[in-house]
């Protein structure tokens, strides 16, 4: 036993995201990728909220709690974190815990699971909507700052994350700050999938896959496309939010054929059947997930230079400025017209996703956990 009291290395990890089973986000994948499956990379207690309909296609290893309340400040907030503490305490038993991961520095889960298990060393995660909502909403700000004290280490995956990060939370001991970067399925590298030769430089087919948040900018996406001839855009997210843009869509006149919320076995087809991924961040991106993903599977990226993707994928793309037509058309037509640019963008892009395979992730939140016990 530590100097705390910790627990021996060697246990389970208790983690917890606060979203119900079968939300969309690039966190709730990782997550996913991490803790759940027959044979899980990291061995936990893995939890998220029951959703209000039973869902499909739920993961091994996957616990459910039922908790209503969701919210993000005010008293209904520490009501909220209480009635997840409460759910916690009867689902884990303490001895077979040997750390925590939080998820997030901010939400529900994290405050509960650090009062359910006290005693237990702890590795809080850093995501970028952490750092969006702790902008936007006080509460969730003196969360995040509580949590990156209790924290015995914080794992960002870019400096980009981190320098951020520091500027909502100068006080942070910066000694606990490590950087691990997200990791997509190691199968992508090892066994990329076919791609069909293109046959046609008449129009470029893009593909945009996520959620449709403000800072997502789709609608700087959607804008922006609007005068430029030649292109084709497909839109994978989820349906009540594609409906909600269907006004943008009618008054700029821009077509886009909706493929629905796609797992990802069925992105990843998806990426085949198009021409470049594009990504019009308007804030930061903890990772850029969804691109390496689509740079393993041989589809090239057009992307907003914002923090984190700047980092992640660097020359490995092309960086644009979606909120200026004008370079945003000059771009689009090199990438339909320049002879050999889209091949070598897919070679470029795939050595850029092979530097983050999964394991590497898993392995180094193992020795990480190791090191605390």
């Amino acid at each position: 036993m530590s100097p705390r009291g910790r627990p021996a290395a060697g246990l389970l990890a208790a983690t917890f995201l606060d979203l119900p089973a079968g939300s969309p986000g690039g966190s709730v994948e990782l997550f996913l990728d991490l803790y759940t499956g027959d044979k899980p990379l990291i061995p936990a207690r893995a939890f998220m909220l029951a959703p209000t309909r039973p869902k499909a296609h739920l993961p091994a290893g996957l616990d459910l709690l039922t908790v209503a309340g969701k919210c993000l400040e005010g008293a209904a907030f520490g009501h909220y974190v209480a009635a997840l503490r409460r759910a916690l305490v009867t689902a884990i038993d303490p001895a077979q815990i040997g750390v925590l991961h939080l998820q997030h520095l901010t939400f529900g889960a994290t405050p509960a699971l650090l009062q359910a298990l006290p005693a237990h060393p702890r590795i809080a995660l850093v995501h970028g909507t952490d750092l969006i909502f702790a902008e936007a909403h006080r509460d969730q700000l003196q969360v995040l700052r509580e949590t990156a004290r209790a924290a015995d280490v914080i794992v960002v995956p870019t400096g980009a994350m981190a320098d951020h990060l520091l500027k909502l939370a100068p006080q942070i001991d910066r000694r606990k700050l490590v950087r691990v970067p997200w990791g997509i399925p190691d199968h992508l590298l090892t066994d990329p999938s076919a791609r069909p030769a293109r046959t046609s430089t008449s129009h470029l087919r893009l593909l945009y896959a996520g959620g449709l948040t403000a800072e997502k900018g789709a609608e700087r996406l959607i804008t922006g496309l609007a005068p430029i001839p030649g292109v084709e855009l497909s839109i994978a997210a989820p349906r009540a939010q594609f409906h909600a843009l269907a006004p943008l869509l009618q008054r700029t006149g821009v077509r886009a054929r909706y493929l629905g919320w796609l797992r990802r076995p069925q992105l990843w087809k998806a990426f085949a059947e198009h021409d470049v991924l594009v990504i019009p961040s308007t804030t930061l991106e903890a990772m850029g997930l969804v691109a390496l993903e689509a740079q393993a599977c041989g589809l090239p990226v057009l992307y907003q230079p914002v923090p984190g993707l700047n980092e992640v994928l660097a020359a490995s793309g092309v960086a644009t400025d979606f909120t200026h037509s004008t370079a945003l058309a000059r771009d689009l037509d090199r990438l339909r017209t320049a002879p050999g640019l889209l091949p070598a963008l897919r070679q470029t892009g795939y050595a850029n996703a092979a530097r983050y395979p999964l394991t590497t992730t898993a392995q180094a939140l193992a020795d990480l956990g190791r090191q605390l016990a």
